[in-house]
């Protein structure tokens, strides 16, 4: 079932940036000018869409970066991709923020995130208005080699390992873009 109030016109954001937006306080969606000026994105409640596309490089990074804040993010398997997973109240077009989630010429501010329970959809660029599609995304063969909640759950329980979080010698490298 469709909440009443989830908004007609949605954003695909990549994973883990999109569950971060809903469950981490990622305050801003960092965007290039052109493509908010091209993708006629504005202030207003937005759905957030999981896009399905997801990098190994990026997610890497994420986690890296997340957990500098003590965020843990779900593993690769587990994130919802393809899908409508909540909404958001984009505040306004932004070219500076003091936000640690700022990182570009300029962005999206975002507030008020609410999740809902997810709806498989095909993402667009831009704002798009969305239509409910038939399945979720699946996973792909990188995924596999990151730990899952269950088998963190499994070592724990049986007592030969603790589950511990991703951990990493270097950061790994940033795979987009740098701050200016």
């Amino acid at each position: 079932m469709i909440p009443r109030d989830l908004p007609e016109i949605a954003l695909s954001v990549r994973q883990p940036w999109a569950w971060a937006i809903i469950f981490a306080g990622k305050d801003v969606e960092n965007r290039s000018a052109g493509s908010i000026r091209v993708g006629k994105m504005r202030p207003g409640r937005i759905a957030l869409h999981a896009a399905s596309g997801m990098r190994e490089a990026e997610y890497a990074w994420a986690v890296w970066r997340m957990a500098q804040d003590g965020v843990s993010v779900p593993p690769p398997g587990e994130l919802v991709r393809g899908a409508i997973i909540g909404s958001v109240e984009v505040v306004e077009i932004i070219t500076e923020s003091d936000s640690p989630w700022f990182g570009g010429a300029s962005g999206l501010s975002l507030k008020d995130p609410e999740p809902i329970e997810p709806i498989p959809c095909k993402g667009a660029l831009g704002f798009f208005r969305w239509e409910r599609a038939k399945a979720f995304a699946g996973p792909v063969p990188w995924m596999k080699k990151w730990p899952t909640a269950q088998t963190s759950d499994q070592s724990a329980q049986s007592g030969l390992f603790d589950a511990l979080e991703v951990q990493f010698k270097t950061p790994p490298p940033k795979p987009f873009g740098t701050k200016k």
